[in-house]
């Protein structure tokens, strides 16, 4: 489906989409179909679904009175899910229509679209067709994403369709990519007409789409480095990876580089590197920011679950605010999408016997807690296959609270830990890689864990006091909840010393965020040997009814493992928990560093006293240039924007802080600004780099364009291309940033 407007290089060729005509399942997208789009059991209705010529947009007929056409882009698909998995689908529709039905899952807060096909075989098709496009689109690197984000672009600005551009429509469409010109640098740019027809047209437009992708800064490196007849030998590329990329690189590493990305089959069988291949190699993983090891579980996995970071969500059933937002089984399959391993379950009593999940005493809607547990059940360990905590705020009465574990019991089935995995009285914590596929509950327990060796086990309720309850009124507490909490019982904490000497090593507190706070700064040494032991769990205040959230990189400079955040709340909080759990194979448990797990150590973070675990480094960084930022106001044509970027860090209080560029007026396409900025990082091991490219305003709040955040410890060095990311975390397909980054030991 390519114009012959646009000739995209090699590095696009046809690897853009599978070939369509041989793809029935695409052919039946690009021809549409009506499907019966689900709202709720009354709203029903045809709406004719469309996949447009450039294979990235889906149309679809809205019977809006201002909005008659609709289109959404693929990129927005989180995924597809195939029968009536969504919760929409669930309550409106009726079993026998399951193999008609899928659900499409927008990426952010956008509402699903269930839809019902006309037949199984339909309905297949749909899901097939769209899972193909969207893995296709996944597998295409940065480079061939820009070119094609740019190529159709172009056919957007092609209004009359004739595979021609004229002035007004090349102003038109350097509008659409972000760039701003006056009407002087326009006909410049439009000298390529060089048959004088009033248009660009062919090898016109070709050699435009060169000029407009032309990178000064990446003709200056190459041109540094390629010695042997203006290319890059195997020789010079390797220098390159020595010199500037700081690698151990061999002469094989060098040589597989150019096997795999080189374009011309010529240079390749010289060994040789031209700049198309160099400029691909920058935009693989190999020349990312992140480092490609820590892609995977590179940490050891077999120490105490304790003397890990655990990525950990507060309210997880909130899909908004926690005053009248909407609960959903939809807010726990995206916290675990995203290997969030500790989520929160607010269970009271619901009507007809079943208990309920919501947050009491406010507006916000109810959903089952069965319905929740088969959702978490489905979805726990799709992204990651370490153990899911569950954190239970238990407020239901005797009988409800039967059938809690009941349903546990039966739906979790053998991966719920139901006693400890030793034969023996445990004393420390089992490892992640003990516990992988197991479920963890995290609650009150009527006894000590030694009850379940010694066979003697109270036969009566208790009282006991909900942890963050603020009435702070006692329930009774059932046998069978009680004894599904193994390694996660809940106590109140009454200081370090008490916790020393009488808590169990499964005896855990739940800290609200004031209170481990003023721990953190007032007694940081004595929490972090506390965390050597036990866990604890940290969880935003009552009053924060928006949702929205604390920082919480003081609390795991304390050691504190489970740092809960709302995770439907975009935020620089949530972009550092992104950050964090970045590294170690996305798996939600990050290895504390040694001075935060083994005794003996004074480390302090907020006087950072002296000793062998502080290894200072000098972080230099160079902000090169930007490519492809997206317009903020798609609405208004000539809405460019001003882009700044800004580096922090944070970590440890001497080590954060902030700097940033100057702004460059009308250009998001290819702002540079070459700047650079010196860090000295006291805790490296702590750390984390967040890159934020905002819109500047001279009269209000800079706008968030895009950001990105990583562990200090996870960066390369070198030239390197940073991905860019939305405020809730997904990656902005075109955009990024280009930087120079020197990661050195202290002098």
């Amino acid at each position: 489906a390519q114009s012959s407007r646009v000739q995209p290089s090699p590095a696009q060729s046809s690897r853009v989409q599978p070939r369509l005509e041989r793809d029935a399942d695409l052919q039946l997208l690009l021809v549409g179909g009506e499907l019966l789009k689900v709202r709720s059991s009354s709203w029903k209705k045809n709406r004719f679904y469309k996949l447009q010529e450039d294979c990235t947009t889906m149309w679809h007929e809205s019977h809006r009175t201002f909005k008659r056409n609709q289109t959404f882009s693929i990129d927005e698909i989180e995924s597809v899910r195939k029968g009536r998995q969504s919760e929409g689908l669930q309550k409106h529709t009726e079993a026998h229509v399951e193999d008609r039905c899928f659900s499409i899952i927008f990426k952010g807060r956008r509402r699903n679209l269930d839809l019902i096909a006309t037949s199984a075989e339909e309905a297949r098709q749909w899901v097939n067709g769209l899972e193909k496009i969207i893995s296709n689109m996944k597998k295409l690197n940065s480079q061939q994403t820009s070119e094609h984000w740019i190529f159709n672009c172009m056919r957007k600005a092609d209004k009359n369709k004739d595979n021609k551009m004229t002035l007004k429509e090349l102003k038109h469409f350097l509008r659409q990519i972000n760039i701003e010109v006056d009407d002087m640098y326009a006909e410049v740019l439009f000298k390529c007409d060089k048959s004088n027809s009033g248009s660009l047209e062919g090898p016109e437009i070709k050699h435009f789409y060169d000029l407009l992708i032309y990178r000064e800064e990446i003709d200056v490196i190459y041109g540094k480095y390629a010695t042997t007849g203006e290319q890059m030998s195997v020789k010079d590329l390797l220098n390159f990876l020595l010199n500037e990329q700081r690698e151990v690189a061999t002469m094989e590493d060098a040589v597989s580089l150019i096997e795999r990305y080189e374009l011309d089959d010529s240079a390749k069988q010289k060994n040789h590197m031209t700049k198309d291949g160099f400029l691909m190699y920058l935009h693989q993983e190999e020349g990312s920011i992140f480092n490609p090891a820590h892609k995977e579980v590179f940490q050891d996995m077999s120490q105490p679950i304790n003397h890990y970071f655990i990525s950990s969500s507060h309210n997880t059933y909130l899909m908004e605010d926690q005053l009248k937002g909407h609960s959903s089984t939809e807010a726990y399959i995206k916290a675990l999408m995203k290997s969030c391993r500790c989520v929160e379950l607010d269970c009271w009593d619901g009507a007809h016997g079943e208990p309920i999940i919501y947050h009491g005493h406010t507006l916000t809607s109810k959903v089952l807690f069965k319905d929740v547990i088969k959702a978490i059940k489905e979805y726990a360990f799709k992204t990651s296959e370490y153990p899911v905590i569950l954190s239970l705020e238990n407020h239901c009465t005797l009988e409800q609270q039967k059938l809690m574990a009941k349903h546990m019991i039966s739906i979790l089935g053998s991966a719920l830990l139901t006693s400890p995995l030793e034969d023996q009285m445990p004393t420390a914590f089992p490892s992640p890689q003990d516990l992988k596929g197991r479920f963890i509950i995290k609650g009150k327990r009527l006894n000590k864990l030694d009850a379940v060796f010694s066979n003697t086990s109270p036969g009566v309720e208790e009282d006991c006091v909900s942890e963050e309850d603020e009435a702070k009124s006692k329930i009774k507490l059932a046998k069978q909840l009680s004894d599904l909490v193994i390694y996660c019982k809940s106590v109140h904490f009454s200081g370090f010393e008490h916790a020393k000497d009488k808590q169990a090593f499964y005896e855990m507190s739940s800290f609200k965020e004031s209170k481990a706070v003023n721990l953190a700064e007032t007694a940081g040494n004595a929490f972090i040997h506390h965390n050597m032991t036990k866990l604890s769990r940290i969880y935003p205040a009552g009053s924060r009814t928006d949702s929205s959230n604390y920082n919480p990189v003081s609390l795991w400079n304390a050691g504190c493992q489970i740092v809960a955040l709302n995770f439907q709340t975009p935020s620089k909080e949530m972009d550092l928990n992104q950050g964090r759990f970045r590294s170690n194979g996305v798996s939600g448990y990050v290895l504390k560093p040694g001075f935060q797990r083994y005794p003996g150590t004074e480390f302090d973070p907020m006087t950072l006293t002296k000793g062998p675990w502080l290894k200072r480094k000098t972080f230099h960084i160079m902000v090169i240039s930007a490519q492809q930022l997206p317009k903020l106001n798609k609405d208004k044509c000539k809405s460019i924007v001003d882009p700044l970027v800004k580096v922090e860090i944070d970590g440890v209080p001497a080590d954060t802080c902030s700097k940033e560029t100057r702004s460059i007026e009308n250009n998001g396409f290819n702002p540079m600004w070459n700047e650079t900025f010196q860090f000295d990082i006291q805790v490296p091991e702590l750390a984390l780099v967040r890159f934020l490219v905002e819109d500047y305003d001279s009269t209000s709040q800079n706008d968030l364009i895009g950001q990105y955040c990583l562990p200090l410890t996870s960066l390369q060095n070198g030239y390197r291309h940073v991905p860019l990311l939305t405020k809730h975390g997904d990656v902005i397909p075109s955009a990024g940033l280009f930087v120079h980054l020197m990661l050195l030991d202290a002098k």
